[in-house]
């Protein structure tokens, strides 16, 4: 194996810790190999080389994943395209403050088409800062 050394918040080796704590790991170097092969099986084509892998998944993220999670929804792509039309028209007329309202009326923020409409609004609020 490979020897990688990456640096975390301490809030995030806190939560790693408590989890090792709870017994769900049995260390945080079992933790984090854990957390890059679970991502790299869920972006990309790859298959986890980690013993025991699909019985820890299995035990800590029972019968879900991320990214199916993220992406599901029941909502046809016209409305997210009108909403999407809405911000914009929103932010064009300097009202980003009714925009963010309305997205977060719109959308959830653990929703990926949040951010999106999130990112629509940047380019307004570097005009915003600029007249400042």
């Amino acid at each position: 194996m490979v020897k990688s050394t990456v640096r975390f918040s301490e809030t995030v080796m806190d939560r790693v810790e408590e989890m090792v704590s709870e017994e769900s790991f049995s260390s945080k170097s079992e933790f984090q190999r854990f957390a890059v092969e679970l991502v790299l099986s869920e972006v990309a084509d790859y298959e986890p080389e980690m013993l025991d892998f699909d019985e820890l998944r299995e035990q800590v993220l029972p019968s879900t994943t991320l990214i199916s999670e993220a992406e599901g929804t029941t909502e046809a792509d016209d409305q997210f395209y009108q909403t999407a039309a809405r911000v914009r028209q929103f932010a064009i007329r300097g009202e980003l403050d009714t925009a963010e309202e309305y997205i977060d009326t719109n959308y959830p923020s653990t929703d990926p088409r949040c951010m999106l409409l999130d990112e629509l609004l940047d380019p307004y609020r570097d005009d915003e800062s600029d007249d400042e």
